[in-house]
């Protein structure tokens, strides 16, 4: 065969077979694909870091651990390092676990990153105990406020000096609460002269406590003299103040008996060989007394009655 007709047979086979080649891919394109495809997988499908549930932005959300308050001395396993222990400190930021051969542990603290009885947890800072209410002397509940309030125009008067120290002692924040205020009367004898210059008034009220009321005494008839509306007179039997100190507070079974006639401060220093002077005296009595406890049932319910009636009443709200 001629060269030329090689040249000819060749270029008529390279077309035949790309013809061959279109024919095909047309076919091809023409059939129905019936492989059969994967399904879409869902986030709900998914194991591993996101198989939790998504955030609407899709940032998966943290889980949700119940807080445990991190008591001293409840125990705890910590997750990661399978350390198990009583807690011993506890901050915000780590938590001191002593295991059971004594030693300590500091873990820092995370969500989820404890266990207690087998439930995962995340330790928080222990609520903080309720504190009993503080009490007065008197054994009143003290106001938070303790700052004094003006001063009413009621008043409470006493016999002398050592029982108005002594009632500001026990009883002066309670006083102060109500805006009341003590004054000594240095002696009952002018007592009626005394109410009537005061001016009591429904708003201007007069309490008065007085040593040895007892029927009969010269208190009790002075007493009867100047009881008007307005004013209240309560005492106690005891002949001096002092006497309404229980004894034991002072390391005695029974006060001395003072005869009459013989002044009553010197004769009790002299009874209970105090070489000092009776100011003296007082002043190692009054420091013992802690309390209303310290005190006599008689003067301590004499006292309260009275800051009672010259307090103001409570104020509706």
């Amino acid at each position: 065969m001629a060269a030329g007709a090689i040249r000819l047979v060749a270029a008529g086979a390279i077309r035949l077979v790309a013809a061959g080649a279109v024919e095909r891919r047309r076919r091809s394109a023409g059939r129905r694909d019936t492989t059969e495809r994967a399904p879409a997988t869902t986030l709900g499908a998914v194991s591993g870091i996101l198989s939790g549930p998504m955030d609407l932005d899709g940032r998966r959300r943290r889980p949700a651990w119940p807080a445990q308050p991190a008591t001293r001395d409840l125990v705890v396993r910590h997750r990661t390092s399978g350390v198990v222990g009583r807690i011993r400190r506890f901050s915000p930021q780590q938590v001191v676990l002593v295991d059971g051969d004594g030693r300590e542990h500091a873990l820092p603290v995370a969500a989820g990153a404890f266990s207690v009885d087998g439930r995962t947890v995340t330790l928080v800072r222990p609520a903080p105990a309720p504190r009993a209410p503080t009490l007065t002397a008197s054994g009143s509940i003290a106001a938070e406020d303790r700052r004094a309030r003006v001063a009413i125009p009621s008043r409470i008067v006493v016999e002398g000096l050592h029982d108005a120290e002594l009632v500001e002692k026990i009883w002066g924040d309670d006083l102060r609460a109500e805006g009341v205020v003590v004054e000594p009367l240095h002696g009952a004898d002018d007592l009626r002269a005394i109410v009537a210059e005061f001016g009591p008034a429904p708003d201007r009220r007069l309490g008065v406590l007085l040593d040895h009321l007892v029927i009969d005494s010269k208190e009790y008839r002075l007493a009867a003299e100047a009881a008007t509306d307005n004013v209240l007179i309560r005492g106690h039997r005891y002949v001096d103040v002092w006497e309404a100190v229980r004894p034991e507070v002072v390391g005695l079974e029974a006060w001395p008996r003072i005869p009459k006639g013989v002044d009553w401060k010197e004769g009790m220093c002299r009874a209970l060989g105090f070489g000092g002077t009776t100011g003296e005296l007082w002043r190692v009595i009054l420091g013992r007394v802690s309390s209303y406890r310290d005190l006599e049932p008689s003067l301590v319910g004499a006292v309260e009655e009275l800051i009672d009636f010259v307090a103001p009443p409570p104020q509706d709200t």
